[in-house]
């Protein structure tokens, strides 16, 4: 494709993925703070603290690493939004799962089962993940 192409196609793909993960997280965190914790937030209050949880970790990365380690920032933001699954994945689990929450549209044992399972796996590599990177290979 070209080193300009691929650099503008892959800048693209970043910006869409950087924008899904933050209206992921937002949503994620409406949903935990209105349905488990029972916090009422007016929208703009719950929209600032959720993406400024979301940026913060960026900002920290910049700071000490410097703009010179672009390919390791960029390899660590992913490592940083992926330990961010678990925190939506658990509660989703967990809520949809309780027939008091959710009426008729329990879970049944099988999709439990199976969704705790996918948990496990995702804290499981992301547990190898910190391994991988704290070793440096």
């Amino acid at each position: 494709m070209g080193v300009s192409l691929a650099s503008t196609v892959f800048a693209l793909a970043l910006l869409a993925s950087g924008q899904n993960s933050t209206l992921t997280g937002t949503l994620a965190g409406q949903v935990v703070m209105e349905g488990f914790l029972q916090i009422r937030l007016k929208p703009w209050v719950r929209r600032l603290i959720t993406r400024f949880i979301a940026i913060l970790p960026a900002i920290l990365v910049i700071a000490i690493a410097g703009e010179g380690q672009v390919t390791s920032l960029l390899i660590l933001s992913q490592v940083v939004l992926s330990f961010q699954l678990p925190f939506a994945v658990i509660p989703l689990v967990q809520f949809t799962s309780e027939r008091g929450k959710m009426g008729v549209f329990v879970n049944s044992r099988l999709t439990t089962v199976v969704a705790w399972v996918v948990t496990a796996a995702i804290l499981f590599f992301n547990g190898e993940l910190l391994v991988l990177i704290f070793r440096g290979t």
